[in-house]
């Protein structure tokens, strides 16, 4: 995710930030509850959103079918299939889901009894499930892209449709699912739309199948995916196809009206997935290409192979054309770091935002002629600050409620940058530019946290780099730059007076 409201950007823009295994074992433990306990929201320990997430089965596929009524008024009818293994003996499942109304269940075929708890489904099977099992959760319910009160994200109203955007804890508000990133699945979809509308989802198609005045549109992932990455477009849309690196299969999914304007902004991300490939070896999904919503959202987010963009970031004249093909490059470095390699806990977002800011920096070093040293002396004057304001950067402070973007603060973009280019000074380029590769070769299509990152660099960089990583991503005060003594803390500027009345 990459904020990107600035009111009016100067040139000289500087950026404004957007933004498998059980976590505790005593999250588990609470699971196995006698079915007659009362129902109570769970969670997996994560440390920033204690409640995401379920304990005692590992997901390992969702097939979702949305039935869009052709407006944005009332809620879409929808069925969730959910394919998972038992990690636990269970009586009882809780499913993430809070925003849509529960029609029935089924588990293995037969009805289930149900209710809610907080922002949890909780099925009642009528046999228990035992350890090692595999079963299949069916859930009819309805999908409401209404907003809902004190939430971020889920369904985004577009003038012609809807998107997604479920990043960080927002999937539940779109479908019932294990909605943490430790828990990925692949995924298949099923939208149908009237006439007039086009349905793109995450993966390639497998099939369209019109019936009277709608069309039913299929796709399917090949690798698998966090529940926040999940992506369905609705709209009066246009698809663009074009061939990326060896072959890749692309396609854009544009306002059928803007499709010409936006033409030269598409045709630009074949060579960017190229530069990407140099950096840090192949793209490493099925497809890419970028989704041009018609909406207002102030940010653009990394969802897997087809990447959302508010459309109007491309057709305002005071964005910097560097700085557009920078976010562009910011976004499709998710899908190798976030997507491809995804956090194990929230913590660990620094991975993702880090990264995916190095790259974006890096290309406008070298496409737009902005020094990365420029903006990491500028970070590190600031890095203090941010530290204090949201947290370090592998210890982010949780979010006011309901308002879960909120932990995508500087600190884990420009900060976690910062952190990087230190590693990059301390080990040395060659070898940091190796353990960039092998990170995202040897963790592809897992979730991974920051103490494997420490493991790794120590391997790659040849000693222990511990004590190093606990200060620059754990430190309430930034460490001394490696190579870089005379780079010092800037203060912030003094509040200007406030004016005399007469």
């Amino acid at each position: 995710m990459l904020l990107t409201r600035p009111a009016r950007p100067h040139p000289a823009l500087r950026f404004l930030r957007r933004p498998k295994a059980a976590l505790l074992a005593s999250a588990v433990t609470v699971c196995l509850v006698a079915a007659g306990a009362p129902a109570e929201p769970l969670g997996v320990g994560d440390r920033i959103f204690p409640e995401l997430g379920n304990p005692g089965y590992d997901v390992a596929a969702y097939d979702l079918a949305f039935t869009y009524p052709g407006s944005n008024d009332k809620p879409l009818k929808a069925v969730t299939t959910i394919d998972a293994r038992l990690t636990s003996s269970l009586n009882r499942i809780n499913l993430d889901f809070a925003h849509g109304t529960v029609e029935s269940v089924d588990v293995d075929g037969r009805k289930a009894a149900f209710t809610s708890a907080g922002e949890d489904l909780v099925v009642t099977p009528d046999h228990a499930l035992p350890l090692g099992s595999v079963t299949r959760i069916t859930v009819r319910h309805t999908s409401d892209p209404r907003p809902a009160d004190d939430q971020d994200g889920g369904w985004v109203q577009t003038t012609d449709g809807l998107a997604m955007a479920n990043q960080a804890d927002a999937a539940h508000l779109v479908f019932p699912c294990n909605d943490h990133p430790s828990d990925k699945a692949m995924f298949t979809f099923h939208v149908t739309a009237p006439d007039g509308y086009t349905a793109v989802a995450n993966g390639l198609p497998t099939g369209a199948v019109r019936t009277g005045g709608s069309t039913t549109w299929s796709y399917r992932s090949q690798h698998p995916m966090a529940t926040e990455l999940a992506q369905v477009s609705i709209g009066r849309s246009a698809v663009v196809r074009r061939t990326g690196p060896h072959g890749l299969p692309m396609r854009d999914v544009v306002p059928a009206a803007d499709k010409k304007e936006l033409e030269p902004w598409l045709a630009k991300t074949p060579d960017q997935i190229a530069w990407m490939e140099s950096k840090i070896g192949p793209y490493p999904f099925e497809t890419y290409g970028v989704l041009m919503a018609q909406a207002s959202t102030g940010f653009e987010l990394e969802t897997q192979t087809l990447s959302l963009f508010e459309k109007d970031i491309f057709t305002e004249p005071a964005y910097p054309k560097w700085y557009i093909e920078s976010v562009m490059v910011h976004e499709l470095s998710h899908q190798w770091f976030g997507d491809s390699v995804s956090p194990r806990t929230w913590s660990d977002v620094w991975l993702n935002e880090g990264h995916a800011t190095w790259y974006e920096a890096l290309y406008a070093e070298e496409k737009g002629d902005h020094p990365l040293q420029d903006r990491m002396k500028a970070a590190y004057g600031a890095s203090d600050r941010w530290r204090a304001a949201g947290g370090p950067p592998a210890r982010p402070k949780p979010p006011a409620p309901g308002r879960k973007i909120g932990i995508f603060r500087s600190n884990i973009y420009d900060g976690a940058a910062l952190v990087l280019f230190a590693l990059r000074q301390e080990i040395g380029k060659d070898a940091f530019e190796r353990l960039e590769k092998v990170w995202v070769q040897e963790n592809r299509d897992t979730s991974v946290g920051t103490a494997d990152f420490v493991r790794l660099a120590s391997a790659i960089g040849g000693r222990d780099l511990t004590g190093f990583f606990q200060d620059w991503l754990y430190g309430e005060k930034t460490p001394p730059m490696p190579g870089h003594p005379d780079w010092k803390q800037v203060p912030p500027p003094a509040a200007a007076s406030p004016a005399k009345k007469s």
